[in-house]
Protein backbone atom coordinates (compact mmCIF):
# COMPACT_ATOMS: atom_id res chain seq x y z
CA UNK A 1 0.00 0.00 0.00
CA UNK A 2 1.96 3.56 -1.21
CA UNK A 3 1.81 6.37 1.63
CA UNK A 4 -0.68 8.77 1.48
CA UNK A 5 0.43 12.18 0.50
CA UNK A 6 -0.51 14.42 3.21
CA UNK A 7 -1.56 18.12 3.06
CA UNK A 8 -3.01 20.39 6.24
CA UNK A 9 -5.13 23.44 6.91
CA UNK A 10 -4.79 26.18 9.73
CA UNK A 11 -7.76 27.65 10.91
CA UNK A 12 -6.59 30.62 12.86
CA UNK A 13 -9.44 31.85 14.89
CA UNK A 14 -10.91 34.57 17.01
CA UNK A 15 -10.86 31.63 19.86
CA UNK A 16 -8.25 29.24 19.08
CA UNK A 17 -5.55 28.16 16.53
CA UNK A 18 -6.27 24.44 15.24
CA UNK A 19 -4.47 22.44 12.69
CA UNK A 20 -6.04 19.26 10.35
CA UNK A 21 -4.30 17.17 8.56
CA UNK A 22 -5.64 14.99 6.06
CA UNK A 23 -5.27 12.71 3.04
CA UNK A 24 -4.90 15.05 -0.34
CA UNK A 25 -6.61 11.75 -1.91
CA UNK A 26 -9.68 11.28 -0.01
CA UNK A 27 -9.93 14.00 2.53
CA UNK A 28 -9.76 11.24 5.44
CA UNK A 29 -8.84 12.50 9.08
CA UNK A 30 -5.38 11.76 9.96
CA UNK A 31 -4.47 13.95 12.62
CA UNK A 32 -5.65 17.08 14.83
CA UNK A 33 -3.73 19.83 17.41
CA UNK A 34 -5.29 22.67 18.62
CA UNK A 35 -4.33 25.66 20.86
CA UNK A 36 -6.10 28.60 22.80
CA UNK A 37 -6.12 32.59 21.32
CA UNK A 38 -6.13 35.26 24.27
CA UNK A 39 -9.86 36.86 24.94
CA UNK A 40 -9.83 40.68 23.74
CA UNK A 41 -11.37 42.48 20.28
CA UNK A 42 -7.07 43.54 20.21
CA UNK A 43 -4.57 40.97 20.26
CA UNK A 44 -0.66 40.89 19.58
CA UNK A 45 -0.42 39.04 16.58
CA UNK A 46 2.85 37.32 18.28
CA UNK A 47 0.14 35.00 20.23
CA UNK A 48 -1.20 33.50 17.12
CA UNK A 49 2.14 32.38 15.84
CA UNK A 50 2.68 30.93 19.50
CA UNK A 51 -0.42 29.15 19.26
CA UNK A 52 0.05 27.96 16.14
CA UNK A 53 3.42 26.26 16.60
CA UNK A 54 1.79 24.68 19.79
CA UNK A 55 -1.10 23.08 17.59
CA UNK A 56 1.10 22.20 15.01
CA UNK A 57 3.24 20.29 17.63
CA UNK A 58 0.24 18.57 18.91
CA UNK A 59 -1.11 17.57 15.29
CA UNK A 60 2.54 15.83 14.51
CA UNK A 61 4.15 18.64 13.06
CA UNK A 62 4.73 19.35 9.34
CA UNK A 63 7.66 17.29 8.12
CA UNK A 64 5.69 14.69 6.06
CA UNK A 65 3.22 17.72 4.96
CA UNK A 66 3.19 18.06 0.79
CA UNK A 67 1.40 21.46 1.31
CA UNK A 68 -0.81 23.26 4.39
CA UNK A 69 -3.24 26.81 3.90
CA UNK A 70 -4.29 28.42 6.07
CA UNK A 71 -7.79 29.90 6.89
CA UNK A 72 -8.13 32.89 9.32
CA UNK A 73 -10.70 35.49 11.02
CA UNK A 74 -11.54 38.47 8.82
CA UNK A 75 -10.59 42.20 8.64
CA UNK A 76 -7.85 42.08 11.79
CA UNK A 77 -5.71 44.92 11.21
CA UNK A 78 -1.87 43.70 11.40
CA UNK A 79 0.15 47.06 10.81
CA UNK A 80 3.94 46.49 10.10
CA UNK A 81 6.46 48.76 9.69
CA UNK A 82 9.67 48.98 7.26
CA UNK A 83 10.90 46.21 8.89
CA UNK A 84 8.54 43.70 9.12
CA UNK A 85 8.27 44.21 12.53
CA UNK A 86 4.20 44.78 14.18
CA UNK A 87 3.52 48.02 15.52
CA UNK A 88 0.28 47.68 17.60
CA UNK A 89 -1.84 44.99 19.07
CA UNK A 90 -4.28 43.52 15.72
CA UNK A 91 -7.36 45.68 16.07
CA UNK A 92 -9.74 42.31 15.37
CA UNK A 93 -12.93 42.26 13.56
CA UNK A 94 -15.41 42.40 16.81
CA UNK A 95 -13.51 45.74 18.11
CA UNK A 96 -16.07 48.61 17.91
CA UNK A 97 -14.27 51.20 18.26
CA UNK A 98 -13.90 52.53 14.86
CA UNK A 99 -17.44 52.57 14.56
CA UNK A 100 -17.17 56.46 13.87
CA UNK A 101 -14.49 55.70 11.26
CA UNK A 102 -16.66 53.63 9.13
CA UNK A 103 -19.00 56.44 9.22
CA UNK A 104 -17.47 59.57 9.00
CA UNK A 105 -15.40 57.18 5.50
CA UNK A 106 -19.10 56.39 4.21
CA UNK A 107 -20.13 60.28 4.25
CA UNK A 108 -16.96 61.42 2.99
CA UNK A 109 -16.95 59.13 -0.47
CA UNK A 110 -20.68 61.03 -0.58
CA UNK A 111 -19.67 64.27 -0.65
CA UNK A 112 -21.91 65.03 2.66
CA UNK A 113 -24.78 62.34 1.67
CA UNK A 114 -24.87 59.54 3.55
CA UNK A 115 -27.10 57.36 1.17
CA UNK A 116 -24.40 58.59 -1.88
CA UNK A 117 -21.73 57.53 0.09
CA UNK A 118 -23.72 54.15 0.32
CA UNK A 119 -23.95 53.74 -3.48
CA UNK A 120 -20.54 54.88 -3.46
CA UNK A 121 -18.73 52.08 -1.56
CA UNK A 122 -21.38 49.56 -2.93
CA UNK A 123 -20.10 50.70 -6.25
CA UNK A 124 -16.12 50.52 -5.58
CA UNK A 125 -15.82 47.84 -3.47
CA UNK A 126 -19.27 45.96 -3.52
CA UNK A 127 -19.78 46.43 0.40
CA UNK A 128 -20.27 49.26 2.56
CA UNK A 129 -18.12 49.57 5.58
CA UNK A 130 -18.79 48.99 9.28
CA UNK A 131 -16.38 49.01 12.26
CA UNK A 132 -15.33 45.66 11.47
CA UNK A 133 -13.44 46.27 8.36
CA UNK A 134 -10.11 46.95 8.21
CA UNK A 135 -10.26 50.31 6.27
CA UNK A 136 -11.96 51.69 9.41
CA UNK A 137 -9.28 50.14 11.75
CA UNK A 138 -6.87 52.35 10.10
CA UNK A 139 -8.85 55.26 9.62
CA UNK A 140 -9.14 54.79 13.54
CA UNK A 141 -5.20 54.43 13.49
CA UNK A 142 -4.61 58.30 12.00
CA UNK A 143 -6.82 59.40 14.24
CA UNK A 144 -6.01 58.21 17.32
CA UNK A 145 -2.64 56.83 17.04
CA UNK A 146 -0.53 59.28 14.56
CA UNK A 147 2.57 58.29 15.73
CA UNK A 148 1.89 54.59 14.99
CA UNK A 149 0.22 55.39 11.41
CA UNK A 150 2.86 57.45 10.18
CA UNK A 151 5.18 54.12 10.79
CA UNK A 152 2.95 51.71 8.70
CA UNK A 153 5.18 50.50 5.92
CA UNK A 154 2.72 47.47 5.02
CA UNK A 155 -0.94 46.40 6.10
CA UNK A 156 -1.76 42.48 6.18
CA UNK A 157 -4.68 40.70 7.36
CA UNK A 158 -4.39 37.74 9.98
CA UNK A 159 -3.93 34.60 7.50
CA UNK A 160 -1.60 37.01 5.43
CA UNK A 161 0.50 37.55 8.69
CA UNK A 162 0.63 34.09 9.49
CA UNK A 163 1.42 32.51 6.07
CA UNK A 164 4.64 35.14 5.92
CA UNK A 165 5.40 34.12 9.12
CA UNK A 166 5.31 30.65 7.78
CA UNK A 167 7.46 30.82 4.60
CA UNK A 168 10.32 32.62 7.60
CA UNK A 169 10.56 35.51 4.75
CA UNK A 170 11.37 39.31 6.28
CA UNK A 171 10.63 40.88 3.14
CA UNK A 172 7.65 42.72 3.11
CA UNK A 173 7.37 42.42 -0.83
CA UNK A 174 6.52 38.42 -0.09
CA UNK A 175 3.27 39.16 1.61
CA UNK A 176 0.30 37.21 -0.07
CA UNK A 177 -3.05 36.80 0.22
CA UNK A 178 -6.62 36.00 -1.80
CA UNK A 179 -9.81 37.58 -2.97
CA UNK A 180 -11.65 36.17 -0.12
CA UNK A 181 -9.91 37.84 2.51
CA UNK A 182 -8.62 40.67 0.61
CA UNK A 183 -12.42 41.51 0.21
CA UNK A 184 -13.20 42.08 3.61
CA UNK A 185 -10.28 44.78 4.20
CA UNK A 186 -12.86 48.07 2.66
CA UNK A 187 -10.23 48.72 -0.31
CA UNK A 188 -10.13 45.67 -2.27
CA UNK A 189 -12.76 45.39 -5.73
CA UNK A 190 -13.69 41.98 -5.89
CA UNK A 191 -15.26 42.06 -9.18
CA UNK A 192 -11.73 43.76 -11.06
CA UNK A 193 -9.98 41.86 -8.38
CA UNK A 194 -7.82 45.00 -7.90
CA UNK A 195 -7.10 46.80 -4.96
CA UNK A 196 -8.61 50.35 -4.64
CA UNK A 197 -5.59 52.36 -3.19
CA UNK A 198 -7.57 55.46 -3.67
CA UNK A 199 -9.68 53.86 -0.65
CA UNK A 200 -6.74 53.43 1.46
CA UNK A 201 -5.47 56.63 0.82
CA UNK A 202 -8.73 58.15 2.18
CA UNK A 203 -8.57 55.95 5.10
CA UNK A 204 -4.69 56.47 6.55
CA UNK A 205 -4.18 59.83 5.14
CA UNK A 206 -0.85 58.21 3.01
CA UNK A 207 -0.10 58.45 -0.67
CA UNK A 208 0.16 54.47 -2.33
CA UNK A 209 3.75 53.54 -0.42
CA UNK A 210 1.97 50.94 1.45
CA UNK A 211 2.80 47.66 0.91
CA UNK A 212 -0.35 45.62 0.89
CA UNK A 213 -0.61 41.53 0.27
CA UNK A 214 -0.26 40.19 -3.25
CA UNK A 215 -3.43 38.70 -3.97
CA UNK A 216 -3.20 35.11 -5.43
CA UNK A 217 -5.89 33.00 -7.13
CA UNK A 218 -7.60 30.11 -5.51
CA UNK A 219 -4.48 27.50 -6.74
CA UNK A 220 -1.37 29.58 -6.47
CA UNK A 221 1.46 28.93 -4.87
CA UNK A 222 2.53 31.21 -2.15
CA UNK A 223 5.87 29.15 -1.70
CA UNK A 224 7.35 26.97 0.53
CA UNK A 225 7.28 26.85 4.37
CA UNK A 226 10.97 27.60 6.11
CA UNK A 227 13.36 24.82 6.20
CA UNK A 228 10.58 22.22 4.69
CA UNK A 229 9.61 21.55 1.14
CA UNK A 230 5.89 22.07 2.97
CA UNK A 231 4.27 24.14 -0.09
CA UNK A 232 2.36 26.98 1.36
CA UNK A 233 -1.42 27.79 -0.46
CA UNK A 234 -2.91 31.40 -0.82
CA UNK A 235 -4.81 30.74 2.43
CA UNK A 236 -8.56 32.50 2.86
CA UNK A 237 -10.82 34.41 5.04
CA UNK A 238 -12.37 32.05 7.58
CA UNK A 239 -16.04 32.06 5.98
CA UNK A 240 -14.87 30.93 2.49
CA UNK A 241 -12.77 28.80 4.09
CA UNK A 242 -15.83 26.88 5.45
CA UNK A 243 -17.56 27.60 2.46
CA UNK A 244 -15.43 25.41 0.83
CA UNK A 245 -14.93 22.97 3.74
CA UNK A 246 -18.11 22.05 3.51
CA UNK A 247 -18.30 22.01 -0.02
CA UNK A 248 -20.93 25.17 -0.69
CA UNK A 249 -22.29 25.38 -4.29
CA UNK A 250 -24.33 28.28 -6.19
CA UNK A 251 -27.65 28.29 -4.48
CA UNK A 252 -26.28 27.04 -0.97
CA UNK A 253 -26.90 29.10 2.01
CA UNK A 254 -25.33 28.45 5.52
CA UNK A 255 -25.86 30.01 8.90
CA UNK A 256 -22.44 29.59 10.69
CA UNK A 257 -23.18 29.94 14.42
CA UNK A 258 -20.19 30.85 15.91
CA UNK A 259 -19.29 33.61 17.91
CA UNK A 260 -20.43 35.72 15.68
CA UNK A 261 -23.02 34.39 13.16
CA UNK A 262 -22.61 34.14 9.24
CA UNK A 263 -25.63 33.72 6.70
CA UNK A 264 -23.31 33.22 3.69
CA UNK A 265 -24.13 32.22 -0.12
CA UNK A 266 -22.37 31.08 -3.24
CA UNK A 267 -22.76 33.72 -6.22
CA UNK A 268 -21.72 33.70 -9.89
CA UNK A 269 -21.60 36.64 -9.85
CA UNK A 270 -21.18 40.43 -7.76
CA UNK A 271 -23.30 41.69 -5.71
CA UNK A 272 -23.49 45.22 -4.67
CA UNK A 273 -25.90 45.97 -1.44
CA UNK A 274 -26.11 50.06 -0.74
CA UNK A 275 -27.78 48.88 2.42
CA UNK A 276 -24.99 47.65 3.66
CA UNK A 277 -26.72 44.57 5.24
CA UNK A 278 -24.81 42.60 2.62
CA UNK A 279 -21.35 41.94 1.95
CA UNK A 280 -20.23 41.49 -1.92
CA UNK A 281 -17.39 39.12 -0.79
CA UNK A 282 -15.05 36.65 -2.90
CA UNK A 283 -15.03 33.22 -2.33
CA UNK A 284 -11.98 30.90 -2.28
CA UNK A 285 -12.88 29.73 -5.62
CA UNK A 286 -13.00 32.44 -8.01
CA UNK A 287 -16.54 32.69 -7.41
CA UNK A 288 -18.39 35.23 -4.89
CA UNK A 289 -19.62 34.87 -1.56
CA UNK A 290 -22.62 37.43 -0.34
CA UNK A 291 -22.93 37.40 3.35
CA UNK A 292 -24.63 39.03 6.33
CA UNK A 293 -23.22 39.06 9.76
CA UNK A 294 -24.12 39.27 12.89
CA UNK A 295 -21.82 40.03 16.15
CA UNK A 296 -24.01 38.07 18.50
CA UNK A 297 -24.87 34.21 18.12
CA UNK A 298 -23.48 31.39 20.23
CA UNK A 299 -22.46 34.24 22.67
CA UNK A 300 -26.25 34.72 23.00
CA UNK A 301 -27.06 30.74 24.12
CA UNK A 302 -23.70 31.33 26.48
CA UNK A 303 -25.17 34.29 28.26
CA UNK A 304 -28.92 32.96 28.89
CA UNK A 305 -27.59 29.78 30.00
CA UNK A 306 -25.26 31.17 32.23
CA UNK A 307 -28.19 33.97 33.46
CA UNK A 308 -30.66 30.33 34.09
CA UNK A 309 -27.70 28.58 35.95
CA UNK A 310 -28.03 25.59 33.64
CA UNK A 311 -25.49 24.03 30.47
CA UNK A 312 -26.58 24.40 26.98
CA UNK A 313 -28.65 20.92 27.08
CA UNK A 314 -30.25 22.23 30.08
CA UNK A 315 -30.82 25.57 27.82
CA UNK A 316 -32.33 23.37 24.64
CA UNK A 317 -34.92 21.40 27.28
CA UNK A 318 -36.16 24.64 28.70
CA UNK A 319 -36.48 26.36 24.98
CA UNK A 320 -38.03 23.22 23.96
CA UNK A 321 -40.64 23.21 26.71
CA UNK A 322 -41.49 27.10 25.64
CA UNK A 323 -44.49 27.04 22.77
CA UNK A 324 -42.86 28.51 19.21
CA UNK A 325 -43.60 32.53 20.30
CA UNK A 326 -41.99 32.31 23.73
CA UNK A 327 -45.22 33.36 24.87
CA UNK A 328 -45.04 37.04 23.30
CA UNK A 329 -40.87 37.22 24.47
CA UNK A 330 -38.87 38.63 22.05
CA UNK A 331 -35.34 38.84 22.43
CA UNK A 332 -33.18 41.20 20.22
CA UNK A 333 -29.76 39.91 21.50
CA UNK A 334 -27.59 42.92 20.73
CA UNK A 335 -25.19 41.84 23.17
CA UNK A 336 -21.96 43.68 22.13
CA UNK A 337 -23.74 45.98 19.75
CA UNK A 338 -24.49 44.97 16.22
CA UNK A 339 -23.52 44.90 12.72
CA UNK A 340 -25.98 43.41 10.93
CA UNK A 341 -27.79 45.94 11.06
CA UNK A 342 -25.16 48.47 11.86
CA UNK A 343 -25.71 49.12 15.45
CA UNK A 344 -22.61 49.27 17.21
CA UNK A 345 -24.06 50.55 20.11
CA UNK A 346 -27.03 49.19 20.75
CA UNK A 347 -27.33 47.02 23.28
CA UNK A 348 -29.54 43.87 24.11
CA UNK A 349 -33.23 43.75 24.72
CA UNK A 350 -36.47 42.06 26.17
CA UNK A 351 -39.52 42.77 24.90
CA UNK A 352 -42.67 41.63 25.70
CA UNK A 353 -42.50 40.92 29.09
CA UNK A 354 -45.20 40.18 31.64
CA UNK A 355 -45.91 37.42 34.55
CA UNK A 356 -47.15 35.02 31.97
CA UNK A 357 -44.08 35.57 29.97
CA UNK A 358 -41.48 35.65 32.47
CA UNK A 359 -40.45 32.30 32.56
CA UNK A 360 -37.06 29.98 32.65
CA UNK A 361 -38.61 28.18 29.57
CA UNK A 362 -39.99 31.59 27.38
CA UNK A 363 -36.15 32.92 28.17
CA UNK A 364 -34.50 30.10 26.87
CA UNK A 365 -36.86 29.70 23.92
CA UNK A 366 -36.80 34.13 23.17
CA UNK A 367 -32.89 33.46 22.99
CA UNK A 368 -32.91 30.98 20.60
CA UNK A 369 -35.86 32.13 18.32
CA UNK A 370 -33.83 35.94 18.58
CA UNK A 371 -30.61 34.45 17.72
CA UNK A 372 -31.93 32.80 14.68
CA UNK A 373 -33.98 35.46 13.43
CA UNK A 374 -31.46 38.06 13.33
CA UNK A 375 -29.67 35.50 10.66
CA UNK A 376 -33.19 34.72 9.03
CA UNK A 377 -33.13 38.78 8.34
CA UNK A 378 -29.60 38.42 7.21
CA UNK A 379 -31.08 35.68 4.56
CA UNK A 380 -34.10 37.72 3.25
CA UNK A 381 -31.45 40.12 2.76
CA UNK A 382 -28.97 37.52 0.65
CA UNK A 383 -32.39 36.82 -1.21
CA UNK A 384 -33.18 40.24 -1.89
CA UNK A 385 -29.88 40.57 -3.78
CA UNK A 386 -30.94 38.21 -6.39
CA UNK A 387 -29.44 35.07 -4.65
CA UNK A 388 -31.39 32.03 -5.03
CA UNK A 389 -31.48 29.74 -1.76
CA UNK A 390 -31.63 26.15 -3.15
CA UNK A 391 -30.65 24.46 0.45
CA UNK A 392 -30.02 25.77 4.12
CA UNK A 393 -27.13 24.00 6.06
CA UNK A 394 -26.20 25.21 9.97
CA UNK A 395 -22.69 24.93 10.66
CA UNK A 396 -20.72 25.77 14.06
CA UNK A 397 -20.50 25.04 17.51
CA UNK A 398 -24.08 26.26 18.32
CA UNK A 399 -25.67 23.79 15.60
CA UNK A 400 -24.87 21.23 18.45
CA UNK A 401 -27.91 22.66 20.72
CA UNK A 402 -30.58 20.77 20.02
CA UNK A 403 -33.19 23.50 20.27
CA UNK A 404 -31.21 25.37 17.55
CA UNK A 405 -31.79 22.38 15.31
CA UNK A 406 -35.29 22.12 15.88
CA UNK A 407 -36.06 25.55 16.36
CA UNK A 408 -34.51 26.85 12.93
CA UNK A 409 -36.77 25.22 10.38
CA UNK A 410 -39.81 26.44 11.92
CA UNK A 411 -38.17 30.25 12.08
CA UNK A 412 -36.89 29.76 8.67
CA UNK A 413 -39.77 27.94 7.46
CA UNK A 414 -37.34 25.46 5.64
CA UNK A 415 -36.07 22.12 6.21
CA UNK A 416 -32.00 22.34 7.30
CA UNK A 417 -28.99 20.12 6.71
CA UNK A 418 -26.63 19.75 10.00
CA UNK A 419 -23.56 18.36 8.66
CA UNK A 420 -21.82 15.92 11.29
CA UNK A 421 -19.51 18.03 13.60
CA UNK A 422 -16.07 19.21 11.80
CA UNK A 423 -13.50 21.67 11.31
CA UNK A 424 -15.10 23.04 8.40
CA UNK A 425 -12.44 26.37 7.92
CA UNK A 426 -9.85 23.99 8.56
CA UNK A 427 -10.91 21.57 6.57
CA UNK A 428 -11.78 24.35 3.78
CA UNK A 429 -8.24 25.21 4.07
CA UNK A 430 -6.73 21.48 3.95
CA UNK A 431 -9.07 21.26 0.70
CA UNK A 432 -7.31 24.11 -0.86
CA UNK A 433 -3.58 22.65 -0.06
CA UNK A 434 -4.47 19.47 -1.81
CA UNK A 435 -6.06 21.74 -4.30
CA UNK A 436 -2.33 23.77 -4.81
CA UNK A 437 -1.01 20.19 -5.25
CA UNK A 438 -3.36 19.19 -7.61
CA UNK A 439 -3.15 21.77 -9.93
CA UNK A 440 -6.55 21.57 -11.73
CA UNK A 441 -9.67 23.71 -12.19
CA UNK A 442 -11.83 23.00 -9.45
CA UNK A 443 -10.72 21.64 -5.77
CA UNK A 444 -10.46 18.01 -5.36
CA UNK A 445 -13.77 16.52 -4.40
CA UNK A 446 -13.77 15.20 -1.39
CA UNK A 447 -16.97 13.80 0.67
CA UNK A 448 -18.06 15.94 3.34
CA UNK A 449 -19.60 13.53 5.31
CA UNK A 450 -23.03 12.72 6.39
CA UNK A 451 -26.19 15.69 7.41
CA UNK A 452 -28.97 15.43 9.34
CA UNK A 453 -31.78 16.88 7.93
CA UNK A 454 -34.34 18.76 10.49
CA UNK A 455 -37.72 19.79 9.72
CA UNK A 456 -41.08 22.10 11.59
CA UNK A 457 -44.09 23.62 11.02
CA UNK A 458 -42.96 26.78 9.87
CA UNK A 459 -43.89 29.42 12.76
CA UNK A 460 -43.60 32.62 10.19
CA UNK A 461 -45.34 35.09 13.22
CA UNK A 462 -42.03 34.33 15.33
CA UNK A 463 -40.19 36.01 12.32
CA UNK A 464 -42.57 38.78 12.02
CA UNK A 465 -42.86 39.52 15.71
CA UNK A 466 -39.03 39.73 15.58
CA UNK A 467 -38.95 41.97 12.78
CA UNK A 468 -41.46 44.42 14.20
CA UNK A 469 -39.44 44.95 17.69
CA UNK A 470 -36.29 44.79 15.74
CA UNK A 471 -37.24 47.43 13.84
CA UNK A 472 -38.10 49.78 16.86
CA UNK A 473 -35.09 49.10 18.24
CA UNK A 474 -32.97 50.48 15.38
CA UNK A 475 -35.53 53.51 15.13
CA UNK A 476 -33.73 54.17 18.67
CA UNK A 477 -30.33 54.11 17.91
CA UNK A 478 -30.71 55.53 14.58
CA UNK A 479 -32.83 58.63 15.53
Amino acid sequence: MSTPTLVAGIDSSTQSCKVVVRDAGTGALVRFGQAPHPDGTEVDPAAWWDALQVAIGTAGGLDDVAAVSVGGQQHGMVALDADGRVIRPALLWNDTRSAQAAADLVVELGEGDTEAGRRAWAAAIGSVPVASFTVTKLRWLAEHEPENAARVAAVALPHDWLTWKLSGSQDLADLVTDRSDASGTGYFDPTANTYRRDLLTRALGRDGDIVLPRVLGPAERAGTVQGLATVLGPGAGDNAGAALGVGMRAGDVTFSLGTSGVVSAVANGPVNDPTGLVTGFADATGRFLPMATTLNASRVLDATAALLGVDHSGLSELALAAEPGAGGLVHVPYLDGERTPNLPTATGSLHGMTRSSMTRENLARAAVEGMLCGLAAGMQAVQEQGVKVRRVRIIGGAARSAAVRQVAPAVLGLPVEVPQVSEYVADGACRQAAWVLDGGAEAPSWETGSSQTYEAEPAPAVLERYLEVAGRVAAEHTD
